[in-house]
């Protein structure tokens, strides 16, 4: 039977641990395999544009019950399902005598090829796109739209994944956990989960087999999940999530070491919305402003007024409190209607970030003038960093450009391996640097940070990675110049150890996971945490530095992963 007592692995992405009867998100139909070829296309065409139309409308209807960092979510995937590209695709394949439901997946699938092929951002939206296909299926049928059902009692979600818009309106007060066969640690589910402090595992095989009501004991620490616990069983987890609380209960103030070094513990936003409600949580401001949503999604260029009021309005959510801005970080992998720049073999390592910003200067130039602007209106300690830096030669033109508009602190960005190989050479003209851990990662593994079965080369304990940070960090401190991390390695309470004593000074992460890192920096000195770090780095393999970091923590740790 598939609901006997087990055990099922998978990766934990948001730490925490819930024990709770199962609700499965609702599948989707799929196109009608015996449906008739269309004998009239424009009249066809008209029903599938109706039903783009309130999968869009429906969307919108759930902004009101949505939380701040959900509302852009449902606001793209609505621009998704009203995309005319997207309605042009799908009568083509009517014209072409496709069934309605035939044409809306074919056309749908088309477009989820596109995007994987770019890699990156545009991949992370195909769960978004399918989500559109399915639910206008749904709507072409006249059955209910799938997804999320309304959890009358506090349950745990179990999906192959999750789609954003199926994720917006979840909260902790009825969904205790999440679990999901697929998705991977930087999926949109694992950071949706993080930011609401939400136990959840990815790539647990077989819980999908799961029945409606089985009662589940999940660990979002270790990736563990139970199916009918015993008991003993789900006592011994309820007393972890007794001594996670009591670990975390004392969590305020600055980060540092029990000895007394500064972390700056920081929080990863990407809307106004975003900076105030982060701003009103216990955090030393935000390492990472990711100003490219103000772009995406859009058929022009947002205007100098239109940038400049959100900037403002994001410098002032913080008060005095550091905000590092990334320049627009688009091009390739994040293609702008309004900024193609042609067709590109291998996007993921095409003209993006600065790169594009070199060839485009118009938009750097009106991005650098809006914050400029907005630190004119402010005083803010605004702090700004380009996206995909990897030479002398770019770090001089970024600097030249931020230090010419009068911004007063200007960075870069580590995400290739060169950067962080001239790290010193790079520090020595700029005024600090960022690590974005996930795109490292992904380009020092040649691993694609979205393939789930990639999981053991995106492991952010890889040595090899970890020596990448080391180099950087060399480079800071033979410059002068402090480093910092921004990707989602900052946020796992034991890996910010290593980083710690690998040299960062600021660790940049989810609002929700400041608690537990700053809780693990003060159970450790500085010393140790250095030791932690040669160990990491000098290991074989991420299993071996990970258990010899375990092998030195102070016990108490234990109860925050």
């Amino acid at each position: 039977m598939t609901d006997t007592h087990r055990v099922l692995h998978g990766i934990g992405v948001s730490a925490g641990t819930a024990t709770g009867p199962v609700v499965q998100v609702r599948p989707a139909p799929g196109f009608s395999a015996d449906e008739p070829p269309t004998a009239d296309a424009a009249a066809a065409g008209e029903r599938v544009k109706t039903a783009l139309e309130q999968v869009a409308s429906g969307l919108e209807a759930r902004l009101p019950r949505a939380a701040e960092h959900a509302r852009p979510v449902l606001q793209a995937t609505a621009m998704m399902a009203r995309d005319p590209g997207l309605l042009t695709g799908i009568e083509g394949k009517l014209g072409a005598g496709h069934g309605v439901t035939r044409a809306v997946h074919d056309a749908v699938e088309e477009y989820c090829a596109m995007f994987e092929s770019l890699g990156g951002y545009m991949a992370e939206r195909v769960t978004d796109l399918r989500d559109v296909r399915d639910r206008t299926i749904c709507r072409l049928l006249g059955v209910n739209e799938p997804g999320v059902p309304e959890l009358v009692a506090p349950s745990i979600l179990v999906a192959h994944d999750l789609a954003p818009a199926e994720t917006a309106t979840l909260t902790p007060d009825t969904t205790l956990a999440i679990v999901t066969s697929a998705g991977g640690p930087t999926s949109h589910t694992a950071i949706l989960a993080a930011q609401l402090g939400i136990p959840a595992v990815v790539q647990a095989k077989g819980v999908e087999e799961v029945s409606d009501g089985t009662v589940l004991a999940v660990d979002g620490g270790v990736g563990e999940v139970i199916v009918a616990p015993t008991p003993a069983e789900q006592e011994q987890l309820a007393e972890r999530a007794r001594r996670r609380a009591a670990a975390l209960a004392g969590s305020v103030g600055e980060g540092s070491t029990r000895d007394g070094h500064k972390v700056a513990l920081l929080a990863n936003i990407g809307t106004a919305d975003d900076a105030r409600a982060a701003a009103a949580q216990d955090l030393e401001g935000s390492g990472l402003f990711r100003t490219e949503f103000l772009f995406l999604d859009r058929d022009s260029a947002p205007t100098l007024a239109e940038q400049t009021k959100t900037y403002t309005e994001v410098f002032e959510a913080f008060g005095e409190r550091r905000i590092v801005v990334r320049t627009l970080d688009a091009g390739a992998d994040k293609p702008l209607s309004f900024a193609d720049l042609g067709h590109e073999e291998n996007p993921a390592l095409g003209r993006r970030g600065l790169r594009l910003g070199m060839i485009r200067e118009d938009l750097l130039d009106t991005q650098l003038d809006a914050l400029a602007a907005a630190y004119q209106a402010t005083k803010a300690d605004v702090r700004v960093m380009a996206p995909m830096v990897g030479t002398v030669e770019e770090a001089e033109y970024f600097a030249a450009k931020v230090r010419g508009v009068g911004l007063p602190s200007v960075g870069v960005m580590v995400e290739v391996p060169a950067a962080a190989l001239r790290a010193d050479h790079l520090l020595s003209i700029v005024d600090f640097a960022s690590i974005g851990t996930n795109d490292l990662q992904q380009y020092t593994m040649a691993a694609d940070r979205m393939q789930g079965e990639l999981a053991t080369l995106l492991d952010p304990w890889q040595p090899a990675l970890l020596q990448l940070v080391k180099a950087t960090c060399d480079g800071g401190r033979a410059t002068g110049k402090k480093i910092g991390v921004c990707g989602e390695a900052g946020g796992d309470p034991l890996l910010a150890l290593v980083l710690v004593g690998l040299g960062v000074s600021s660790l940049s992460m989810a609002p929700g996971k400041v608690k537990a890192v700053r809780a693990a920096l003060r159970l450790h000195d500085l010393h140790l945490c250095q030791q932690m770090a040669a160990y990491a780095v000098a290991a074989r393999t991420a299993k071996d530095a990970h258990t010899a970091v375990l092998q030195l923590v102070e016990p108490q740790l234990l109860d925050l992963l």
